[in-house]
C-alpha cells in the first residue's frame, strides 16, 4: 500500500478546527503508484458536521485495517507468552490477559484517531513536531523494536515449517522461506488494498480455526476458565508471567502502523461529520478484530493450562518444544494436535512478518522522508530483520535453551521501546493544534495516561528484574548504569514535551525537523 508524499507545510485548519487532510494517503513514496491502493468510499451528500446514520454496507467498506492491526496481538511472541502463562499459572492470569488486551485496544484507538483526524501517520508527525535529534532517536528506537519483533516472528514461522516438514527443513531454511513473504506482499499489494486485506483475513481465520480446534479437542475446564476471567488472582510465583502477559500485548511498531493503515480509505477532509463517521466505523471494526485476537489467545492459554499446569514440564515449555509436548500429552488422532499447532503457528508467523514489513516502510519513510521504489523499500525493510535472524537461526539451531534466552532478550528490547511510541502518541492526540476538534478530552486524557503509566511501570519492572539478574561484572554494570541514565533522560524529555514544558535551547532549536531533509538527501 504505497502512499503519496505529504505536503511540505503542515495542513491548514478548516473553519471548524479540523486539520485539512491531503487528497490522498500521505506516505512518502511513489505518488503515481499509490492512488489505486486508496479505497474510494461511496458517500451520500450530507450537511457538513452531521454524522451519517449507521450502515452495514459502509461498515463492510471500512473492514480491513483493524484486522491487519490485530495481527500484532497474535504474533509468535504473544503465543509463547500465552502458552507459558497457561503452563505455569494455569487459568489464573486470564483476567489479566483480558484487561491487557483492552489496554492495547485503547492505545490503538488513539493511533487510528491520529491518522484519521490529521491525514498523516505517527512517524510523519513526529518528524515534523519534534526536534531533529529527538526524531532520530525515536526512529532508532522504533527500528530496534521492529527488528526485535521481526526476529521473533520469523523464528516462529521457521519453527512451524520445521514441525510441518517432520524436521527435514532446519531452522535456517525456514527463515529463508519466510523471507520470501515480502514478495507475496508486493504481489498482493499490486492488486489493491482489499486483496491484501482478504489475504490477511484468510491467515487470521486459519489461526482461529487451528487454535479453537485445539481448544475443543483438549476440553479445558469451563468453570475454571470463567473463574480465571472474572476473579483477579496473582501470586509471587506468577508475577513474572503476569508482567510478560501485559508486555506482549502492546508492540511499538504496531502503534506506528495503525495510524497509517486507516488512511487507506478516502475520506472527505472538509466534512467533520465524515471524519467522525470514519472514527466510528474504525472503532467498531478494530474492537471486533481485537476481540477475535483475544479469543485466540484465550484458547492457547487454556489448552496449555489444561495440559501442563502443575506438571514437571511446565517450567521448561517454550515455542520451540511446545509442539512436541502437545504430541506427548494429547497423542495423534485423526488430526494430530502437533500439526494443528504447526499450521496455526505458521499463519501467525507469516501474517506478523508481513505486517512487520509493512510497518517498517511507514516508520522508515515517515521519520526519514526517503523517496524509494516499492520493491527496494521492501527489500531494505526485510533485510534489516532477515540477516540477523539467519545468523541467530544458525547459531541457536541446536539449543532450545539458547533460543529461550534469546527470546527473553528480544522481549526486553521491545519493552524498552514501548514508551517511545506511546508517549509521542498521547502527546500528539492531546494537542489541539494538531488534532483540531478531535483532540481527546480531559477525562480521556487522564484515562489513557494512566494506562500508559501502568504499561511503562510494568515494563520497567521487567527491565530492572532482568538486568539485575544478568549483571555479573563491574564493567557490564557500569555500561548498564550509563545506558539507563541516557534512557531515563530521553524519557523525561518526552514527558516534559507532553506536559508542555519544552526544553528550549539554541542547540535544540537549530536541529529541528528540517534536518531530516538533509538526511534524506
Amino acid at each position: 500500500m504505497n502512499l503519496p508524499p505529504p505536503r511540505p507545510t503542515p495542513p491548514p485548519k478548516l473553519n471548524n478546527g479540523t486539520p485539512h487532510h491531503a487528497d490522498s494517503n500521505p506516505l512518502l513514496f511513489d505518488h503515481d503508484e499509490s492512488q489505486e491502493n486508496i479505497l474510494a468510499l461511496e458517500m451520500e451528500p450530507n450537511d457538513e458536521g452531521a454524522v451519517p446514520p449507521f450502515s452495514w454496507k459502509k461498515l463492510w467498506e471500512f473492514l480491513g485495517p483493524g484486522f491487519l492491526m490485530s495481527v500484532a496481538f497474535l504474533d509468535p511472541g504473544n503465543l509463547e507468552g500465552d502458552l507459558q502463562a497457561g503452563a505455569i499459572a494455569g487459568y489464573s492470569l486470564l483476567w489479566l490477559l483480558m484487561w491487557a488486551t483492552f489496554m492495547g485496544l485503547v492505545i490503538q484507538l488513539l493511533s487510528l484517531r491520529l491518522g484519521v483526524a490529521t491525514g498523516r501517520h505517527l512517524a510523519e508527525i513526529c518528524r515534523e513536531e519534534y526536534p531533529y535529534w529527538a526524531g532520530i532517536l525515536l526512529w532508532l528506537m522504533a527500528e530496534l523494536a521492529l527488528i526485535g519483533a521481526d526476529i521473533q516472528e520469523v523464528i516462529g514461522s521457521a519453527i512451524a515449517i520445521k514441525i510441518l516438514s517432520h524436521g527435514v527443513l532446519p531452522l535456517w531454511a525456514g527463515v529463508l522461506i519466510t523471507a520470501s513473504d515480502c514478495f507475496i506482499f508486493l504481489f498482493l499489494e499490486n492488486y489493491g488494498v482489499r486483496k491484501l486485506e482478504a489475504f490477511f483475513g484468510v491467515l487470521i481465520s486459519t489461526m482461529a480455526l487451528s487454535f479453537t480446534w485445539m481448544f475443543f479437542d483438549t476440553k479445558p475446564s469451563g468453570k475454571e476458565l470463567i473463574i480465571g476471567l472474572l476473579i483477579p488472582k496473582l501470586s509471587s510465583k506468577t508475577v513474572q508471567k503476569a508482567v510478560g502477559v501485559v508486555g506482549c500485548v502492546i508492540t511499538p511498531h504496531n502503534v506506528f502502523l495503525y495510524s497509517a493503515l486507516v488512511q487507506s480509505r478516502k475520506i472527505d477532509p472538509q466534512n467533520k461529520g465524515r471524519v467522525q463517521e470514519a472514527l466510528n466505523y474504525y472503532t467498531i471494526e478494530s474492537s471486533i478484530a481485537v476481540l477475535v485476537s483475544f479469543i485466540i489467545n484465550l484458547c492457547v492459554t487454556a489448552v496449555f493450562a489444561k495440559g501442563f499446569y502443575g506438571t514437571s514440564q511446565a517450567s521448561g515449555i517454550g515455542l520451540v518444544n511446545a509442539g512436541d509436548y502437545l504430541k506427548q500429552r494429547y497423542g495423534g488422532g485423526l488430526f494430530p494436535i502437533l500439526y494443528i499447532w504447526g499450521i496455526g503457528l505458521l499463519a501467525a508467523g507469516q501474517s506478523s512478518t508481513m505486517t512487520g514489513t509493512y510497518a517498517g516502510q511507514f516508520i522508515m519513510g515517515g521519520f526519514l522522508n526517503l523517496q524509494l521504489k516499492k520493491w527496494l523499500r521492501s527489500v531494505i525493510t526485510r533485510s534489516c530483520a532477515i540477516v540477523p535472524t539467519i545468523v541467530v537461526a544458525i547459531i541457536f539451531n541446536r539449543s532450545e535453551d539458547s533460543l529461550d534466552v534469546l527470546n527473553e532478550w528480544l522481549n526486553v528490547l521491545q519493552g524498552m521501546q514501548i514508551p517511545f511510541a506511546i508517549i509521542p502518541l498521547l502527546t500528539l492526540v492531546s494537542d489541539e493544534k494538531i488534532m483540531g476538534g478531535f483532540k481527546i478530552g480531559t477525562t480521556s486524557k487522564r484515562i489513557v495516561w494512566s494506562i500508559a503509566a501502568m504499561v511503562i511501570l510494568i515494563n520497567g519492572y521487567v527491565l530492572l528484574h532482568f538486568f539485575i539478574s544478568q549483571v555479573d561484572s563491574l564493567l557490564f554494570g557500569i555500561a548498564i548504569v550509563l545506558s539507563a541514565s541516557a534512557y531515563v533522560a530521553f524519557l523525561m524529555y518526552l514527558i516534559s514535551r507532553a506536559g508542555g514544558s519544552l526544553l528550549s535551547s539554541s542547540w535544540f532549536s537549530q536541529m529541528r525537523s528540517d534536518g531530516f531533509t538533509y538526511l534524506g538527501t
